[in-house]
């Protein structure tokens, strides 16, 4: 991290979308720089255009940036429209390209639409959580996703389990 602002970070938001109990997964594009051919949820980085060409909601600040940043992602992505997003967990990482990253990963109901891949992915299905463990997901994505279905299922305290 040297000669890096040290408090300058990526930011990254992800969904777990649920559609008749089963979860969207991802094959990430071979071209990706961080976790190529990996499977993993829709997300992507925060832009400054996701909000400063918009109005402002109060006098400075933009309220709902990241979810909204989410939902252009997710759009532009997969092509869903999703229902409202609950927050998960937070999580950091360094890329290989010694970028720190901090992402914060949600959770949402499917809304509208069928899924169409752009280019940032290669394949896609819709899982059971004993199915997503068959894929070679990004480590702690299978824990993520058994967390939001315990969250949906009414459990209450529910913290992530890496095995």
């Amino acid at each position: 991290m040297e000669n890096q602002n040290v408090e300058l970070h990526r930011i990254v938001s992800t969904a777990i979308i649920v559609k008749d109990g089963k979860y969207l997964i991802v094959q990430r594009s071979p071209d990706k720089k961080v976790f190529p051919n990996k499977w993993t949820v829709p997300g992507g980085g925060l832009e400054v255009t996701d909000y400063i060409d918009t109005p402002k909601t109060t006098a400075d600040t933009w309220y709902y940036a990241l979810e909204n940043s989410l939902k252009r992602e997710i759009k532009e992505e997969v092509g869903l429209e999703v229902g409202k997003l609950n927050y998960l967990l937070d999580l950091a990482f360094i890329r290989p390209d010694k970028i720190p990253v901090v992402t914060l990963s949600y959770y949402c109901d499917w809304k509208s639409g069928d899924v169409k891949l752009n280019e940032e992915n290669v394949d896609y299905k819709w899982v059971s959580i004993e199915e997503a463990k068959n894929y070679d997901l990004i480590a702690g994505i299978a824990e993520e996703i058994e967390m939001a279905d315990k969250i949906l299922k009414g459990e209450k305290n529910v913290e992530f389990n890496f095995k």
